[in-house]
């Protein structure tokens, strides 16, 4: 009885080990690629006053970050807009997408759907 308790115990454990790796692995390969997207959002912390404000002047170091993420990754931008770690620190998806056009980059996907938005 005890031989069939420890490998139980041993399947229950190999199979709670598996599980978290196929976790890290899924969420490891969302809009943002690798880049958790905590961390991509964090990247463009210079870009709050402009994503706030339509008027607000966009900072170049926001231009910089928002042009790096369009290159390398650019559904992740459209993620981090939409994303509830956004809305918590008030920005607003509707003046947030428009920050490409505002930083006047040239490959931006204008005229492609962000959620219920349009790029300009």
């Amino acid at each position: 009885m005890t031989y069939n308790m420890k490998s139980c115990i041993v399947v229950a454990f190999v199979f709670v080990l598996a599980s978290k790796a196929f976790i890290w692995e899924v969420a490891a390969a969302g809009e943002c690629g690798k880049t958790p997207i905590r961390s991509a959002a964090a990247s463009l912390s210079p870009c709050l006053s402009a994503a706030g404000n339509a008027r607000a002047k966009v900072p170049p170091t926001c231009c910089t970050k928002v042009g790096a993420l369009m290159n390398t990754a650019p559904k992740c931008l459209c993620a981090v807009l939409l994303s509830p770690l956004a809305k918590q620190a008030g920005i607003k998806p509707a003046i947030a997408i428009t920050i490409p056009k505002r930083c006047n980059i040239k490959n931006r996907p204008s005229g492609r759907k962000c959620g219920r938005y349009i790029v300009p």
